[in-house]
């Protein structure tokens, strides 16, 4: 397991990482993105599809719970299980089978922590408590898979 601490200093900065982070992963990778309504995890996602030129596709999929998008051979599901009550939910999906499927980006992801892969990036996001427009990105590769992607966000 391995930590970085990254700042993000306003919306353009976070699509730019989300941008950036894009380039490293492929099908089969899983980011989970936790934090509090607001704080960022969406705009990472909208910098993440704009890598692949997605960027008009974008819609949260708060009620829809999964959102997917294709852009070549590469699958993008965008997860929000914010209203799932437990990985039970998740699991009656089949939620596990999008894992293999393509490159999984999921918010509010320690909703469903046990249905979670045995590797995948956790980005927490945090507010800074002087500036509204500073996020703080705590990056942890879960498993050691992800080790070397995160050096190189250094």
């Amino acid at each position: 397991m391995k930590q970085i601490t990254l700042i993000s200093h306003n919306e353009k900065e976070t699509l730019d990482f989300g941008k950036n982070i894009a380039s490293f992963l492929k099908k089969g990778d899983t980011i989970v993105l936790t934090g509090e309504l607001g704080s960022g995890k969406t705009k990472l996602t909208e910098g993440f599809l704009t890598y692949y030129g997605l960027e008009n596709e974008i819609s949260s999929p708060t009620f829809t719970i999964v959102n997917e998008y294709i852009k070549d051979d590469i699958n993008i599901f965008h997860f929000d299980v914010y209203r799932l009550e437990d990985s039970s939910e998740f699991y009656a999906i089949g939620g596990e089978e999008y894992f293999e499927n393509g490159i999984c980006i999921i918010e509010w992801g320690e909703i469903i922590q046990d249905a979670l892969p045995n590797d995948y990036i956790h980005i927490r996001f945090e507010r800074d408590k002087h500036d509204e427009n500073i996020r703080i990105l705590y990056i942890t590769s879960c498993g050691k898979k992800y080790d070397k992607i995160l050096n190189k966000l250094i």
